[in-house]
């Protein structure tokens, strides 16, 4: 799984969308707009990503008033923003019926009389017209007033439950996110799908996941109650099997659920999608956290020690152990809450242009930092963060190139969403929560760990060093690379021979396209071909190389070489000496998307849906690669080296008609394997399985099976 090759760019585009979607970073840019989130085919873009936000907050809100028991919150918020939810009789009564419950828990006889005149005004007339099972319920609930909540053997235990204000919560937020198209970011929705599919993956296969502590954690076991069609559900469908099976097994729905799913869509196959993935639940703050600790890898926001709580956190605990600080100054910390700079030229302008389809309305908001997850660097006994002469030397050639980059990388404010619509419980506790932060900060200004900042600082420099030599490598800067790297650590090159020979090689082509033939011919002989003749597996990229003496200059350099690559396996290269780890979501993205790729294999058919979720982007890697980068040795590492590879129009190849014909190489008709997966309610790949062995006959396969 950690061998698969990933697109970092289009990665990077996803995540930049979500951050400003989800009002992540400070940007100046206007608020009007901001990146759309809709996956229909026929709108790729959408002008109301703004109002979309602004109604995610709305149902965020919504939902945290019906958990934390609040009904007449909610209802108000409800009847202001949303009052088509409370003309449809079913979800009123509820409500009202949750209503009267909460008003019982309180305990007091004013609440007691309050839930009676409940009854009587709002549950009692819901109940005649709301379904036809309502008037039942309703002489159900009425024994909540004899039986309290502590009687766990009552005929009503299940009407006191915590768990029935989660099932409520979540049904609303189902139909309120339908309704007003608010639909979240594609980044979120992606990584739902191939978490998903990954899990699928290696439960179907029995093979273990090699980031299940992640998504585990990641990806939530319980789902929303999904959103129900008013008409009767056990009508003809009126829909293509095909789409019906598509949507079932997308997002693990029985056909029942897809034909209902797809009857509240009004048959749109997209809208279903969306509706499906965004029920399944993601931890916010641990994926905040992902984001954040993949926006600093990258450099596409500041960050300093004061602004994360996490790292507060950490000083605190710092403080209190204050004797072992003292003792080993080379403690793991946060790294992902480090200040970084620099990006690629593409990402920072993107984050810094604020264009129409990348703005959203911002509200202030505050942050959770990344885990620590990075190795214990060479220990420093003195605290300093000077490190070696030579490393002092580079880091400040690298800042005089750096300042401008620098400047154009935003700050993380992370998810304290303003209780704007409703003041209550979940108001009052963020503001605790905010006045403690602040209290804790004030008090970590007053004493903090000069040790610790110290060894935090000396995190900062390594990163503005690698993003600085990134940088340069963007820009084709190769020699000034290998100059600098040379002078930082002088037995780089000789663990990374890959590395020097590609770095010369763009110096190599970037020669013959000025048209100085006699300098190339140089570069090769004392570097190509020196590190060819002592690493045979590079003798063919070598010959490859030599090929651009013959081709126009125009086309030596500027068509041939994707130096992006070349930059991003540098930064895990250089990172990975300097101690400076991978982030963990691009480990899970790598391994989800080798999942991927395998699960649809072995369905014999192409996702429908990967295109919509930009998945085939992810795995879109540049076609035309004179180096190859798949042999790069990253510190006696193969880690590193994952996110590059061979020719996308194979992958193209392999994942598109190639998976298709297989089933007709095994005698199967599209007809017949939807009619054994309808029947039979099985996965493709086994109803194709089951075929292959009855020479395609549907009707002998299930005849078979239920014989």
């Amino acid at each position: 799984m950690d061998s698969l090759p990933v697109n970092w760019e289009a990665l990077d585009s996803l995540i930049i969308d979500f951050v400003k979607s989800e009002n992540l970073i400070e940007d100046s840019g206007s608020p009007s707009t901001s990146p759309s989130t809709s996956l229909s085919p026929s709108s790729s873009t959408s002008s109301s990503s703004s109002s979309s936000y602004q109604s995610r907050l709305l149902i965020r809100q919504i939902r945290r008033s019906v958990e934390f028991g609040d009904i007449d919150a909610a209802i108000d918020l409800l009847r202001l923003h949303a009052p088509f939810v409370l003309d449809d009789h079913r979800l009123l009564f509820c409500l009202q019926k949750q209503r009267f419950i909460e008003l019982l828990r309180k305990g007091t006889a004013e609440d007691r009389e309050s839930a009676i005149n409940c009854l009587r005004e709002s549950l009692a007339p819901c109940a005649l017209d709301a379904y036809p099972e309502a008037y039942e319920e309703f002489k159900h609930i009425l024994l909540a007033l004899v039986y309290d909540e502590e009687d766990k053997n009552s005929p009503v235990v299940s009407e006191w439950s915590p768990r029935r204000r989660i099932d409520i919560a979540g049904l609303l937020s189902s139909v309120l996110r339908a309704h007003l198209c608010a639909y979240d970011p594609l980044f979120a929705m992606s990584l739902r799908y191939l978490i998903s599919i990954h899990k699928l993956f290696c439960f179907r296969q029995g093979v273990p996941s090699p980031i299940s502590d992640l998504t585990q954690r990641l990806l939530l076991e319980d789902r929303d109650p999904p959103a129900t069609p008013l008409e009767s559900s056990y009508e003809a469908p009126p829909f293509d099997e095909v789409d019906i099976q598509a949507l079932a097994h997308a997002v693990e729905l029985t056909r029942q659920g897809a034909i209902d799913s797809l009857r509240f869509a009004k048959g749109d196959l997209y809208q279903a999608f969306q509706n499906e993935l965004c029920r399944i639940r993601l931890d916010d703050p641990m994926f905040d956290e992902l984001v954040h600790e993949y926006c600093v890898y990258r450099g596409f926001v500041n960050f300093s020690v004061v602004d994360s709580p996490g790292m507060q956190l950490s000083i605190n605990d710092d403080q209190s152990e204050s004797g072992q600080l003292s003792k080993n100054c080379s403690t793991e910390v946060g790294d992902g809450n480090t200040k970084l700079s620099g990006s690629d030229t593409s990402a920072s302008q993107v984050i810094m242009e604020g264009s129409p389809e990348s703005n959203t309305n911002l509200a202030s908001i505050q942050s959770t930092d990344t885990e620590e997850r990075y190795p214990s660097e060479a220990s420093y006994g003195d605290c300093s963060t000077s490190g070696t002469p030579q490393f002092e030397k580079v880091l400040q050639k690298n800042k005089c190139l750096r300042v401008g980059e620098t400047n154009k990388r935003k700050r993380w404010r992370g998810r304290h969403e303003n209780t704007e619509f409703v003041s209550g419980p979940t108001s009052e506790r963020s503001r605790e929560d905010l006045n403690a932060d602040t209290t804790m900060l004030k008090d970590q200004q007053v004493s903090p760990k000069s040790c610790f900042l110290n060894m935090m600082k000396n995190r900062e420099d390594k990163h503005e060093l690698v993003l600085g030599l990134k940088e340069l490598a963007s820009r084709g800067m190769t020699e000034d690379v290998v100059e600098e790297i040379n002078e930082m650590d002088s037995n780089f090159f000789v663990q990374n021979p890959s590395l020097l020979f590609q770095l010369k090689q763009v110096e190599f082509l970037k020669l013959v396209g000025s048209g100085d033939h006699t300098q190339a011919l140089r570069v090769a002989c004392s570097f190509l071909g020196p590190l060819a003749s002592g690493h045979p597996d590079l003798l063919k990229p070598l010959k490859e190389t030599l090929l651009a003496l013959l081709k126009p200059n125009e086309e030596a350099f500027n068509d041939r070489l994707p130096l992006c690559v070349l930059a991003n396996t540098l930064q895990v290269a250089i990172g990975r000496r300097l101690g400076i780890e991978e982030p963990q979501l691009m480990k899970i993205i790598r391994a989800t998307l080798y999942t991927h790729s395998e699960w649809f294999k072995l369905q014999m058919c192409k996702d429908r849906f990967e295109g919509l979720l930009r998945i085939d982007a992810l795995k879109e890697v540049g076609a035309k690669l004179i180096i190859d980068a798949s042999r790069l040795d990253v510190d006696m590492s193969t880690d590193g080296s994952s996110q590059v590879t061979g020719s996308s129009n194979n992958r193209k190849q392999e994942d598109g008609s190639s998976t298709q014909s297989s089933a007709r190489d095994v005698g199967c008709d599209e007809t017949a394997i939807l009619k054994v997966m309808e029947f039979l309610a099985l996965p493709r790949a086994d109803a194709i399985h089951l075929l292959a062995q009855y020479n395609g006959n549907a009707e002998t396969v299930i005849q078979q099976i239920f014989a």
